[in-house]
């Protein structure tokens, strides 16, 4: 008789009802834009955002698996139930905020103009670098500049060697990593901070409408692993600065 209810019970019981079950999300990250996303010499995907996300994969028990996207495409996929989290620092826009759930922001960011000494934001005749369907490009298209968009962080070094551009607006940590190419710092380029309200601010992981109880788990994984100090671990990691 015992045996038999218990056969009843495990089959009334849904799917991953079982205590402990994990909870299957789907992550899109970036996979070229270092040191907040990309490969390593293995193939293998890290950066500061994607252990970010993979240590709250662990607080919140969830088998998280990653799919790669880009920048310009990340928001509707998550908008549109493609995938559950946007492994990706968004800026919270009035854009965005209608049509996704923002995560509590897990780091600041600031925009960089780099161009030659003497070519200032706005000049006649200019074109820009940015990467497509980011902060830099929008706000580009905003003033009437001229722009080429490049798919990734890491395709961004390749208009400035060209003369393609005469500049690139990029967030400062994208920055940092062109820096290190010998043959970009032999551009001698000159960065200047864009002190303007859109470029500049908190970034946060994107979560999609259709799993709105996802926000307080993430949000309360994210209070954890800066309290237990993964976070800091992960910052050091990656990061020359602080971003929190």
């Amino acid at each position: 008789m015992l045996s038999r209810l218990c056969l009843l019970l495990a089959c009334l019981l849904p799917v991953g009802a079982a205590a402990g079950a994990e909870q299957a999300l789907r992550v899109l990250v970036l996979d070229d834009a270092p040191p907040l996303s990309y490969r390593d010499e293995s193939g293998q995907l890290t950066g500061f955002n994607v252990e970010i996300v993979r240590a709250i994969c662990r607080e919140i028990q969830a088998s998280c698996q990653f799919e790669v996207t880009t920048q310009g495409a990340v928001v509707d996929a998550i908008a549109q139930g493609k995938a559950d989290i946007a492994g990706v620092g968004l800026q919270q826009t009035a854009e965005r905020q209608g049509k996704l759930i923002f995560a509590k922001a897990h780091y600041r960011s600031q925009s960089l103009w780099l161009a030659p000494r003497g070519v200032q934001p706005g000049q006649p005749g200019l074109r820009v670098a940015v990467v497509g369907g980011s902060e830099q490009e929008s706000y580009a298209r905003r003033q009437g500049w001229a722009t080429l968009a490049v798919d990734t962080h890491g395709e961004l070094a390749a208009p400035l060697l060209a003369r393609q551009v005469q500049a690139a607006m990029v967030p400062m940590v994208s920055a940092l990593h062109l820096h290190k190419s010998p043959a970009v710092r032999q551009l001698d380029l000159v960065p200047l901070v864009m002190r303007i309200p859109e470029l500049a601010g908190d970034l946060a992981f994107g979560i999609s409408p259709r799993r709105p109880a996802l926000k307080e788990e993430i949000d309360a994984a994210l209070d954890r692993i800066k309290r237990n100090g993964t976070y800091d671990r992960i910052n050091s990691r990656f990061l020359p600065f602080r971003v929190s």
